[in-house]
């Protein structure tokens, strides 16, 4: 390791909350470390001092005040207003609204509502500004309700005492952040607040808590606050008011084919940007309900680009964000809506008061800010290696749109990547990772520090971090973990020669090992496509594989996933070869080569064999439940195949992905199925998709949200029936699907006989 990254992984962690930083970047503890839980008075037992508390941050003493903050001035009278007729008086807007009263007029005058003879062009006129005011005056009234309004100085000291309050009681050791990453993001923010540079804050989304934590950490830093990018599914009764002071932009969950509305969310993105406000938008769109993050969604990143490409706003700093929890409070919810219930509407009071964020230790929260990157310089560098004009990412032509699409992808998916470079791997994933990739039912306390131990390192040497346990011994940080848990997804067995911890909901436990499997992607791809031979049994020799069938099986499995996780850029073969060479020195594989350095034949070391396959196992277990739901998905298509001599039928495509899952939970119970995290109803709307992409399925959708989407298998791939009406044995969907089953894990490659 380099002397920078040995310092780097050297610095300290800060608890946000019990933490100052001094000016230039000095970080020097408020003396004795504590807990702001601890520190603040109980109402109840010190009703003084708890007033002396919320005095000082309603009158801002100190570092409460919120004065000298770095970046633009946020919080003070006539905010509000003043954003609102800038937003109003942005040329796109009123070149909107001019066209469409032009639109509507036309449509008038061709009904001859206009009248006929002199007075037409009068009453055109006339008409023409009456509809231009109309227009004017919905179009204020929809930016007055989407805009943030931050007024106050008093109401956000209030805020943050409040937020931080509610913090500390669900989550009771902490936000902690990187000292060094705090004191770079400090000094970005002091150079884009020199520039006039907004900072777009672009964090995964866990939970609800994400958009608190931000808030609280820039706050707390003396940042200014960004505005926050919030579906408006949010905006509730009560709290619609006060998240729109403490930063929160509404903008409808869909607003396609809405031309004013569109052009009035460019007009505030735009009139941000310029001003130089911060953003904080969610990559993944929604909350993830499994674990791992999501495929990036583009709206908003679509907006911020076409003000940099169009010269609007000359650049904007993009700053991924990684936050990692102990527990996420809502994982209950999300197994109830992963296995098909439908989703409650949100109720954030019902959140705030619940039981889990009152009462409940649920450990700590850990925030990563990657190295800012400007986003007018990753345009450019994506124009040159695309061969693309600046000319040519505009908006009007197909070739245009297809390249922005290009741009945005790649952005997306970088910001991603960089999310998940600088996420830290939690207790919590840690030990829920280890109980999920055990052959055996449960395990000692001895054994599972020794595999936490073993993935710590794992993950440090594939490039990730893990958590600062702070020099506790892993026993400590193990039990920790399993207290935080709880009984509920850990739990143990008494009576025994030691105890022993096995996982008692393994599905909403899934949530937690799905944190860590990107860390090791390349490396369970390469030991499943191995498994294929592995799985025969025999002798060593009985397991050999040729590297080219290595080769073929990895490919497809890398594309079957594509959907599901990032993969590394070089491409399939230098990656291959990447991970060939790193298993080889882990002793866990034997690669034979011939006289060129080429591989030939791929097996598992004699190594491997003696320790009983551990290292190999668990990186097939880390992914075999993804293995099972592409598996699951593509069986579930077989039912699609209509009868002999009859039409194709359109099925509703959410009806036929809820038979899927059905159809899962009943495989699964009848021992068809080794994994019920295979019926995840995200992993298969996933798999749905990839199979969309590959053609196999042929999915309709209709421009109105309101009508469902139809579903039929491509004539290329639907089955025939036999003289019975039975589906043969034989054609692309077939050998596709039996693909997938040669690296199911073993006693599950048959198919089910209700097919």
């Amino acid at each position: 390791m380099s002397s920078t990254k040995q310092e780097a992984a050297a610095v300290p962690d800060l608890e946000i909350l019990s933490t100052t930083l001094r000016p230039g970047g000095y970080v020097q503890d408020e003396g004795p470390e504590h807990n702001v839980i601890t520190s603040y008075a109980s109402f109840r037992q010190a009703p003084l001092e708890f007033l002396k508390e919320v005095s000082l941050h309603v009158s801002g003493t100190g570092w409460r005040s919120y004065d000298d903050i770095i970046g633009q001035p946020v919080y003070y009278r006539g905010f509000s207003e003043n954003m609102k007729a800038a937003v109003m008086s942005r040329p796109m807007l009123q070149a909107r609204v001019t066209e469409l009263a032009e639109k509507r007029l036309q449509v008038e005058e061709h009904e001859g509502l206009l009248g006929v003879g002199g007075l037409k062009e009068k009453r055109k006129a006339e008409r023409r500004a009456e509809l231009e005011q109309n227009l004017k005056k919905v179009a204020a009234d929809i930016t007055d309700n989407m805009i943030c309004k931050m007024e106050s100085k008093t109401f956000i000291r209030g805020a943050y005492y409040f937020a931080t309050q509610l913090l500390t009681r669900a989550y009771h050791q902490g936000i902690h952040v990187s000292s060094e990453e705090i004191i770079r993001l400090r000094d970005v923010a002091a150079k884009a607040a020199i520039d006039k540079h907004s900072i777009i804050f672009l964090p995964c989304h866990r939970s609800h808590v994400d958009y608190v934590s931000l808030q609280v950490i820039c706050y707390r830093l003396g940042i200014s606050l960004p505005t926050v990018i919030a579906g408006d599914n949010l905006a509730l009764p009560g709290l619609k008011q006060f998240l729109q002071s403490a930063g929160a932009m509404w903008i409808r969950r869909s607003f396609a084919g809405d031309a004013l509305y569109t052009t009035i969310v460019q007009s505030y993105i735009d009139t941000l940007l310029q001003m130089g406000m911060n953003i904080e938008a969610f990559i993944e769109g929604g909350r993830s309900r499994t674990g791992k993050l999501l495929s990036p969604k583009f709206g908003i990143l679509s907006f911020v680009m076409d003000a940099v490409i169009s010269g609007r706003c000359d650049d904007a700093i993009i700053c991924p964000v990684s936050t990692q929890y102990d527990k996420v409070i809502e994982t209950e919810g999300y197994v109830s809506e992963l296995l098909g219930q439908p989703k409650p509407k949100e109720n954030l009071m019902d959140f705030l008061s619940s039981s889990s964020v009152l009462s409940l230790k649920l450990g700590r929260v850990d925030v990563r800010f990657h190295q800012p990157w400007s986003l007018k310089s990753f345009i450019a560098q994506q124009q040159a290696r695309m061969n693309i004009l600046p000319q040519q990412v505009g908006l009007g032509t197909s070739k245009n749109t297809e390249n922005k699409a290009r741009l945005l992808r790649t952005m997306g998916y970088r910001v991603l990547s960089d999310i998940n470079s600088v996420s830290v791997v939690m207790p919590t994933a840690l030990v829920g990772c280890v109980l999920l990739t055990l052959r055996g039912r449960g395990v000692g306390m001895s054994e599972l520090v020794r595999r936490v131990d073993w993935l710590c390192d794992r993950v440090r040497g594939n490039g990730g971090r893990v958590a600062h346990f702070n020099n506790i011994p892993t026993s400590d940080v193990v039990q920790r973990a399993i207290e935080v848990l709880g009984p509920g997804l850990v739990n143990t067995v008494d009576g025994l020669l030691e105890p022993t911890y096995y996982a008692v909901d393994r599905f909403q436990l899934s949530f937690y090992r799905n944190q860590i499997v990107h860390l090791f992607i390349s490396e369970s791809v390469l030991s499943l496509s191995l498994y294929t031979t592995v799985k025969r049994g025999g002798g060593p020799h009985d397991q050999l594989m040729s590297y080219a069938a290595l080769y073929k099986q990895a490919e497809f499995l890398s594309q079957l996933f594509r959907g599901e996780f990032i993969f590394p850029t070089e491409g399939l073969r230098v990656n291959l070869s990447k991970t060939l060479h790193g298993l080889e020195t882990d002793s866990v594989i034997t690669v034979s080569r011939d006289l060129d350095g080429t591989p030939t034949t791929v097996e598992l070391s004699e190594t491997e064999r003696k320790r009983g396959r551990e290292d190999f196992d668990f990186y097939c277990f880390l992914i075999w439940p993804f293995c099972e739901a592409s598996w699951l998905g593509a069986v579930s298509l077989l039912a699609l195949t209509p009868p002999e001599n009859t039409t194709d039928a359109l099925l509703q495509l959410n009806h036929v992905q809820d038979m899927a899952q059905l159809f899962g939970k009943t495989l699964y119970h009848q021992g068809d199925l080794s994994y019920f995290e295979a019926v995840n109803k995200e992993t298969l709307k996933n798999a749905y998709q990839r199979f969309e992409e590959e053609g196999i399925i042929l999915v309709s959708r209709s421009r109105d949200s309101k009508v469902p989407a139809t579903i039929k298998l491509s004539p290329q791939w639907t089955p025939s029936r036999n003289e019975l009406g039975a589906i043969k044995a034989e054609g692309r969907l077939w050998d596709f699907t039996e693909s997938i089953a040669l690296s199911r894990r073993e006693g599950q490659v048959k198919f089910p006989d209700m097919l």
